[in-house]
């Protein structure tokens, strides 16, 4: 379960950002990028985030994970197609291999949504 390496990495990324806030954030969501390409399965991400983050910094915090699709450009047909994962990576049209990924292998952390206990409570900030 590469999930929970990814969780760590997640986590580790985060608290270097969180340590480096001039005031304690609270942190109450992280935003995810998953492309279905990354082989990661979100429910195994959500799961794994759960557990290592209680009595941690991150403790209530949600992951919200937004996927996307693997989308490849068929440089013969010059026309994007949607491999199926798993089953048919080829142009579904000329059989060509698939060699051009436009999306579906992104893993970053699009946002984080926090608010620090000096400042107003009315509006999350991002990051």
């Amino acid at each position: 379960m590469h999930e929970t390496d990814m969780t760590q990495a997640l986590v580790l990324t985060v608290k270097d950002w969180w340590d480096a806030q001039p005031e304690t954030p609270k942190i109450s969501k992280i935003h995810l990028t998953v492309g279905q390409f990354t082989c990661v399965e979100p429910a195994s991400l959500q799961f794994a985030f759960q557990v290592q983050t209680q009595d941690t910094f991150l403790a209530g915090a949600t992951l919200v994970i937004h996927e996307t699709p693997l989308i490849a450009f068929c440089h013969h047909c010059q026309q994007d197609y949607f491999p199926d994962l798993g089953i048919q990576y080829a142009c579904p049209t000329c059989q060509s291999a698939m060699e051009d990924i436009r999306s579906g292998r992104e893993l970053k952390i699009d946002r984080i949504e926090y608010h620090c206990a000096d400042a107003s409570m009315s509006e999350p900030s991002t990051r």
